[in-house]
């Protein structure tokens, strides 16, 4: 046997074309340059520099926690809290971080003892972080002492930024209190409740005391209206939009399979030996899927007026397509073999269809079906945000409002709830139909 080298051995490895050599390297290169470009062309250095990430925090803590407001005005008789009409606290809040003095003055600890804003018709007294600062009243603010970073005097008005605590505003005439507290204010009553205020021991209670709160219905069920219908977080409005978020995708997603499922049968080769069927149908189908969903989505709100029927549309249309085409490809990859053997015992054209074809492809067919219906349940929320019904819509109404975070965390953790749970059901049923499940 001749000794040879490896090179010799392996010509094909050692003795590659220029072109084959350098194709990586010169791939690498390109894709460098390209996001080089992107990041040229975009100008991304300045977008991150200009971007607002002061309000991208702000916007995130309120997903997360509720202002409570208040103002204490210092022209009058006497210094007394101010509260919006509906805020969190209800009609006659008393909270304890408020604390009248004996001598006409008021303290508010809005970031914990260690956090003070004193206030008298003289002056105005700020601690934070250890360094206390006097204000005095007047058209101009004048403030003792070296003016540290948390204090900034805008205009006529002093403000003390205490982070994601709140603020306090000191204007000539008021003191306007902005507290931040962490959690879903009233999330499962709202003030208006007579369950408002009280403990989950004292609701307990209640529940299962045949004394009735209202005459007209028991404790459970006054308490179960109170939660449905709660004023701040419109519990049963919600669930009833992620409701027909659910029945859009899964409605859009079985008319549009059992439209897809026949004419796959048109647009395969192997089944229909006719040319202008096949390519009709295909164009068909390409058609339905080159509009997106979102502009089918438009076109029927258009037409219907916002609601469901609308997604439903735009669902229907735009898997009609995608799923013609997924069972057409199915079919065309079939082995013929199965449908020759039918054939062979005279069976009718029906029946080589009904039994060489469907069983072949019918698990596949429903795995894909199944997939595209989870695939919906996630696009049914996008469509809904212009006009097409469910939660889209509502979660496009509180965004629009810009303060109302909370209520766009609470519907986007519904929204993750259900995708996880179709994916989850959709991937075991997946697992089952095409027998990798032991």
């Amino acid at each position: 046997m001749t000794d040879l080298s490896i090179e010799q051995r392996f010509p094909a490895v050692f003795r590659q074309s220029l072109a084959k050599r350098f194709l990586p390297l010169v791939l690498l290169i390109g894709v460098v340059l390209y996001f080089a470009y992107a990041v040229w062309f975009f100008a991304l250095p300045n977008v991150l520099a200009d971007a607002k990430w002061d309000r991208a925090g702000n916007m995130l803590a309120q997903w997360i926690s509720y202002d409570i407001s208040t103002e204490f005005r210092l022209d009058g008789a006497t210094i007394e809290p101010k509260w919006p009409r509906f805020g969190p606290l209800g009609n006659d809040p008393n909270p304890d971080w408020i604390i009248a003095e004996g001598n006409g003055a008021t303290t508010v600890e809005i970031a914990g003892p260690g956090t003070a804003t004193t206030f008298s018709k003289a002056n105005v007294s700020v601690t934070y972080e250890g360094q206390t600062v006097v204000i005095h009243r007047g058209e101009v603010p004048r403030i003792e002492g070296a003016q540290p970073d948390w204090l900034a005097i805008k205009g006529s008005d002093v403000v003390a930024d205490f982070g994601f605590a709140g603020n306090v505003r000191v204007s000539p005439e008021r003191v306007k209190i902005n507290k931040r507290v962490l959690g879903w204010a009233n999330f499962v009553f709202d003030t208006n409740s007579p369950y408002f205020g009280k403990s989950a021991g004292e609701v307990w209670a209640l529940l299962w005391n045949p004394e009735r709160l209202d005459p007209n219905h028991s404790n459970l069920e006054l308490a179960f209206d109170n939660i449905w219908n709660n004023g701040s977080w419109q519990h049963g409005d919600v669930w009833v939009k992620l409701l027909q978020t659910i029945v859009m995708a899964l409605v859009g997603t079985l008319f549009a399979s059992l439209i897809a499922f026949p004419l796959a049968f048109f647009a395969a080769r192997n089944i229909t030996p006719s040319g202008f069927a096949n390519h009709g149908v295909k164009r068909f189908f390409d058609f339905l899927r080159s509009v997106d969903m979102l502009i089918w989505a438009l076109f029927f709100t258009r037409a219907f007026g916002p609601g469901p029927l609308a997604g439903i549309g735009a669902i229907f249309l735009t898997e009609v397509g995608t799923l013609g085409k997924l069972y057409s490809e199915g079919l065309e990859n079939i082995d013929d073999k199965e449908r020759e053997g039918i054939k062979s015992v005279g069976a009718s054209p029906t029946q080589v269809q009904r039994y060489g074809v469907v069983p072949q492809v019918l698990p596949v067919m429903i795995s894909q079906t199944l997939y595209q219906w989870e695939s919906n349940t996630r696009s049914a929320t996008i469509i809904g945000a212009v006009g097409a019904g469910g939660i889209g819509l509502k979660l496009w109404e509180a965004m629009r409002t810009n303060s109302n975070w909370a209520n766009v965390f609470y519907m986007v953790i519904l929204i993750l709830i259900v995708v996880f749970v179709f994916d989850n059901i959709s991937n075991a049923l997946r697992s089952r139909l095409i027998g990798r499940q032991q």
